[in-house]
């Protein structure tokens, strides 16, 4: 009976009332901002099952482009990874649309706006033509090649760091390899500029150390012995090297009323360059007065009279108009050393120093060392060489009045505790 009962009662609950609708089987989630994209044989197109392996497809909005950035995934869970941080990146402005510019094109706009002065330095200076040159040299033989045809704004640190490897093994020093990025990039900080890259692909590389670096500083000795073993005609030359630091395309510039040896400055107004003649100074600050002290004012005082040098004439020039062939003056240092050291050999008189031939920028380096030894220090230093110094805030300081003769007086005083090998180191009078 009661068995009877639970199945009537049961037939009941089911029997009674209309009839319950079919519920839909339910779909699954469309993320907003992807889309999936099924192969062109797949059965989905027709309504049916799908039988490929989809790709998903993301977009942002890009308000300051005014378009949908796109990107495809194998997976949906990377899309809307990558959805989320595009977005994110686009609202603060790190992340835009691809621009169809390759690197070898933005290199080629880059170096004829470097040209005609519109792209400046860091420094709001104009780039020296020899700069540009080497620029242009390192991309065309070590970048363009390897990476010219890749869209700039697709460049990534991967790119520019399979270039510097593949430069490495090549056996290029890392002075060359460092020198080819450098190239890249400023170009590179100029896209990042203008909105066409959202990230510099040039930091954080893992590049060479730099090798073979001018380090050769000469002793006191060594200097005497050496301006001593040269011509008379380029001893000046050599010793306002050696005794004021100018960089060799500053030497080359050097004009007759730059040499002031009334007050003892040298005025450093111009460089050189093979191509284009006088420039400006390698800075802001490369533009000085270098302090003139009673060693080195001989040798000038003795170059004006020996070639009549006046006025606008180039102090160094091969003529009053004509720079020096800096390959010519080496080639003759170089010749009056080995001479000297052999006539010393079979004359059986040793040198008093080793005879090791220098070139100018080492006598730069010479001229940095001994001023530190004589206790100037190295932002004083900087003042007379004209380097810029990151922490330097002033960056367009001028030397205080009576700092020149103060340097004088003291170098004076220095070189006159040291031992002597010229008369020109213990001869006081001047030059008529």
């Amino acid at each position: 009976m009661a068995d009877a009962a639970n199945e009537e009662g049961l037939v009941g609950r089911l029997t009674i009332g209309p009839p319950r609708a079919t519920q839909p089987a339910k779909s699954k989630r469309v993320t907003p901002g992807i889309r999936t994209r099924h192969g062109r044989g797949c059965r989905s197109r027709g309504g049916g099952g799908c039988n490929c392996e989809p790709a998903f497809e993301a977009w942002v909005w890009s308000v300051r482009d005014g378009r949908k950035l796109y990107r495809s995934f194998p997976t949906h869970a990377a899309a809307k990874s990558w959805r989320s941080d595009a977005s994110s990146a686009v609202r603060k402005g790190t992340m835009a649309a691809p621009n169809r510019q390759t690197v070898e094109q933005a290199a080629r706009d880059w170096l004829a706006g470097a040209k005609a002065g519109e792209i400046l330095k860091l420094d709001g200076g104009r780039y020296k033509p020899s700069v540009l040159r080497t620029y242009e040299s390192d991309l065309d033989r070590y970048v363009l090649p390897l990476i010219g045809g890749m869209r700039l704004s697709s460049l990534q640190r991967r790119d520019v760091q399979r270039v510097v490897d593949r430069l490495v093994g090549l056996g290029l020093s890392g002075s060359r390899v460092r020198g080819a990025v450098m190239s890249l990039r400023a170009i590179c900080r100029r896209a990042i500029r203008n909105d066409e890259l959202m990230v510099n692909p040039t930091a954080n590389l893992e590049l060479p150390a730099a090798n073979g670096t001018r380090d050769r500083v000469a002793s006191d000795e060594e200097r005497e012995v050496l301006l001593d073993s040269l011509p008379e005609e380029e001893q000046a030359l050599w010793a306002t090297a050696f005794y004021a630091g100018l960089r060799r395309g500053e030497l080359r510039g050097l004009r007759d009323e730059d040499v002031d040896l009334e007050r003892n400055v040298i005025h450093v107004r111009h460089g050189w360059d093979d191509v284009e003649g006088e420039i400006d100074p390698k800075s802001k600050k490369g533009a000085r007065d270098v302090p003139v002290a009673a060693v080195l004012r001989r040798y000038l005082l003795e170059q004006r009279a020996r070639t009549g040098r006046r006025g606008s004439d180039l102090f160094f020039g091969r003529t009053a108009s004509a720079a020096f062939t800096p390959s010519t003056v080496r080639k003759h240092a170089l010749g009056a050393w080995a001479a000297a050291a052999v006539g010393a050999f079979f004359r059986r008189e040793p040198l008093q120093a080793e005879l090791e031939p220098i070139g100018l920028h080492e006598c730069r380096h010479t001229y940095v060392s001994w001023m530190h030894e004589v206790g100037f220090s190295l932002e004083r230093i900087g003042d007379y060489v004209g380097h810029s110094s990151a922490y330097m805030t002033d960056r367009y300081r001028h030397l205080r009045d009576g700092h020149q003769k103060e340097a004088v007086d003291i170098i004076d005083a220095y070189l006159a505790e040291r031992p002597r090998r010229t008369h020109r180191a213990s001869s006081g009078g001047s030059i008529a």
